[in-house]
């Protein structure tokens, strides 16, 4: 006779989740959607599920990086015009997406609803991939600061520029002080020399703990996982909406984007 106190003889294994993982930048113009997309083609040849969001909800253009004219968006899912299912698409590079609609002003603010769609949808998108990349706005609105949040590891895209740096920078601060992030990954873009990312990394660091972690209970780091050159390949490759990967594997930005998705592999 089963002891009704012992509790269930089996349990079931609990569900495989995707590692969520955000790319953001503290400005506009860095590459952080070219990024996104060609990291996740890489991590699709490396044998992972992988899945890009679209969540620059409003001002998306992933669509246009691969070239792609969906029927169905994350609007119409949340609008319940269209089940998630039809919204996500193969994309070139061997990898799904799930776009937004361009020009949406209903989401450039947080509202409680737009928060409980977008946590249910991950939820609901999680057991089915490997990998789930946040493709998220640029800055620190509230949108784009939710995003972040329930993503479980961030990948900050910076390039030389002061302006990126010192975006960047504010970024940092505030993924530090409210989200209590303690290693954000860093992936700089554009670099003209060698040894550039490396420099730009100490640089950040050093202003994070003159400033942040002087304050901080748990310390920032900053973790340098990718330096992507300056390639002509990259611009071609944006201008004819294709994949970098694709149209030119043995470009030297496309060798660094498959040597950052080695880095991020489990």
């Amino acid at each position: 006779m089963n002891n009704p106190d012992a509790g269930p003889e089996s349990t079931a294994p609990p569900s495989r989740r995707a590692r969520v993982l955000a790319v953001t930048s503290g400005k506009g113009g860095v590459g952080k959607t070219v990024v996104s997309a060609n990291l996740a083609a890489a991590l699709a040849q490396r044998g992972e599920r992988v899945l890009v969001l679209d969540a620059d909800l409003g001002l998306a253009n992933l669509d246009v990086v691969l070239n792609l004219y969906p029927r169905t968006t994350l609007h119409d899912v949340f609008t319940g015009k269209a089940m998630l299912d039809d919204a996500i698409v193969p994309a070139p590079g061997g990898f799904s997406v799930l776009l937004a609609g361009s020009g949406m002003v209903e989401y450039s603010r947080l509202t409680p609803e737009l928060r409980t769609r977008l946590r249910d949808t991950i939820d609901a998108l999680s057991p089915r991939f490997d990998v789930i990349l946040l493709d998220t706005g640029a800055g620190i609105s509230d949108v784009v600061l939710f995003s972040v949040s329930l993503a479980d590891e961030v990948l900050l895209v910076v390039t030389p520029e002061p302006t990126s740096m010192t975006d960047a920078y504010a970024t940092i601060k505030v993924l530090s002080t409210q989200q209590r992030r303690e290693v954000i990954r860093l992936v700089v873009n554009q670099t003209g020399r060698l040894g550039e990312a490396r420099a730009i990394r100490g640089q950040l660091q050093r202003v994070v703990d003159h400033y942040v972690n002087a304050a901080a209970v748990q310390p920032l780091k900053l973790e340098l996982v990718g330096e992507i050159p300056t390639d002509a390949a990259v611009r071609d490759a944006v201008q004819r909406r294709q994949l970098l990967l694709e149209v030119y594997p043995g470009s030297t930005a496309a060798k660094a984007v498959n040597a950052l998705a080695a880095r991020l592999a489990p």
